[in-house]
């Protein structure tokens, strides 16, 4: 078997994967799209097949798969819908990884089975109104008073955070300072509907229409102090550690936004005539499609290479670089790839009934979200030693 070939129980959960996707999904995408429409629905028969669960051990509800399981579900979601495709990456790769990494047992014992279950969501709120990437920027705080954190502060564009399923935000927020004066950045467990936790209305984006992002306030919100995740001070470098897997994970998605685009683009270089043939005769369209197959086969290899690296427990740095270069490259191609499917289409591209016009709109975000492409290149130029700086 090549090195990065699926294995047998990887390519059969695959075609379980595309069958639920054709069959339960792709039937709704549009309407879904059109009405900005949170399809709770297939997110619970989608916790019925075991995807939520995928990475979690069994012991906790989950089946103690591996993150290239997650990657080729979630690039099969993805190549019908973006906006489920995202769903699934981030309850998993946001919302329940940070508690299986960090948490403590009773922690885990508390939230995870539903998560896994797809019975709950869990969001992760990092990115703020003057905050990202930043660390040093966050402004969120929380002080202890009597046994409880008090959280006050703002976060934005956080996924999953206002569904009727939503059980659990965790909070990056300042806990104090360190020595060298910098902001001691940690992790807070924050369930859904605690007072002082305001869940702001839905934003009206430019793509990924059926996903939930909301903006959140915080204010005199107070949760137990064993509400901690992980080490005080270290919720930033916890938030980085699981990024890198979830890099992964966004470049599946991307991966499932390219295939997507190709098998448009087959469609319409075999079908589409033009002077009685044909238009996938003709040299241009042959190579624009002989693009769009190059890029997929690249970024896929590039993410199932990355997924195999976390799944083998690779050295973190290692992991680093691979998810960067996978999220980077897959990205990037998909945004690509867009553009050369709606062209190749034409008039029917420019069409909202068309799945290639959704998908247009959906890839753009994929070279902002988990890390823009501009963090990526950071993270590479880093890991071969070059002194780079902001």
């Amino acid at each position: 078997m090549h090195a990065f070939e699926l294995s047998r129980d990887h390519q059969e959960f695959r075609a379980s994967v595309a069958a639920f996707a054709r069959e339960r999904v792709a039937p709704f995408a549009h309407e879904w799209d059109r009405a900005h429409a949170f399809p709770l629905d297939a997110v619970r028969e989608m916790g019925e097949l075991g995807l939520f669960g995928l990475t979690t051990p069994e012991h906790l509800g989950g089946s103690g798969g591996d993150l290239t399981s997650l990657c080729v579900a979630i690039e099969e979601i993805g190549r019908v819908d973006q906006s489920l495709g995202i769903t699934l990456e981030a309850a998993v790769g946001l919302g329940i990884a940070p508690l299986l990494r960090y948490g403590t047992a009773e922690q885990q014992e508390r939230w995870v089975p539903d998560l896994a279950a797809g019975r709950a969501l869990a969001a992760f709120g990092l990115t703020e109104p003057g905050a990202g990437s930043d660390a040093g920027a966050t402004r969120t705080r929380a002080v202890l008073d009597g046994g409880e954190w008090v959280l006050d502060g703002a976060k934005q564009f956080i996924t999953n955070s206002g569904t009727a399923i939503t059980s659990l935000v965790t909070v990056t927020t300042r806990t104090g300072e360190r020595p060298d004066g910098s902001p001691e950045i940690s992790a807070v467990l924050v369930p859904a509907g605690t007072p002082g936790l305001t869940v702001g209305p839905a934003y009206d984006k430019l793509g990924w229409h059926a996903s939930d992002t909301h903006p959140l306030t915080l204010e005199a919100c107070r949760v137990p102090e064993e509400n901690l995740l992980g080490v005080r001070g270290r919720g930033y470098a916890q938030f980085l550690a699981t990024l890198d897997e979830g890099r992964v994970a966004i470049a599946a998605l991307a991966v499932g936004c390219l295939q997507a685009c190709l098998d448009a683009a087959l469609v319409q270089a075999r079908e589409r005539e033009v002077g009685g043939a044909p238009i996938g005769r003709r040299q241009a369209v042959a190579f624009q499609v002989a693009d769009l197959e190059a890029w997929t086969t690249t970024a896929r290899v590039l993410t199932h290479r990355a997924a195999a690296m976390v799944d083998a427990g690779r050295p973190a740095a290692e992991v680093k670089q691979a998810a960067a270069t996978a999220k980077l490259v897959a990205t990037e191609h998909a945004v690509a790839a867009t553009r050369v499917a709606t062209q190749l289409l034409g008039g029917y591209g420019f069409m909202e009934e068309h799945p290639v016009a959704r998908f247009y709109r959906d890839a753009k975000v994929l070279e902002v979200g988990e890390g823009t492409s501009e963090v990526q290149r950071l993270v590479l130029a880093r890991g071969l030693g070059l002194p780079v700086d902001w």
